[in-house]
């Protein structure tokens, strides 16, 4: 399986609300439930005005897209990471996975992950 790196800094963040969010931005994610509105973007698409925010953060997606009848995969990766004591903050799309991990472990964690097999581009 192939792990495809994304060359930029994320910050995971509470907004108050969809206002500042720039929806033309290349890389977003929004989630939102009754107890909050977050976003995941490029750092620097960080909206100025957060509720609480979290830098430092790299990522990867799994290459291609995924079909809906694979199973596991999501929790075989994030269990290898969490053998290794890096924690994960995942996103999932329609097509694919992606996985956060702090900045000082995303190295490590290609490392691990290329060790059991996953090739990383």
């Amino acid at each position: 399986m192939e792990l495809k790196k994304l060359e930029c800094d994320l910050t995971v963040c509470k907004v108050p609300d969809t206002a500042n969010i720039d929806m033309t931005a290349e890389l977003f994610f929004i989630g939102k439930t009754d107890e909050e509105l977050s976003l995941v973007c490029k750092t620097e698409d960080t909206p100025t005005e957060t509720v609480a925010r979290d830098d430092g953060w790299k990522g990867f997606r799994i290459a291609g897209v995924l079909d809906f009848s694979l199973i596991g995969i999501l929790s075989k990766l994030s269990g290898i990471l969490a053998d290794n004591g890096i924690g994960i903050f995942a996103v999932s799309t329609f097509n694919t996975d992606y996985i956060l991990v702090k900045a000082e472990n995303f190295e490590k964690a290609l490392t691990v992950l290329s060790a059991k097999g996953y090739t990383v581009c």
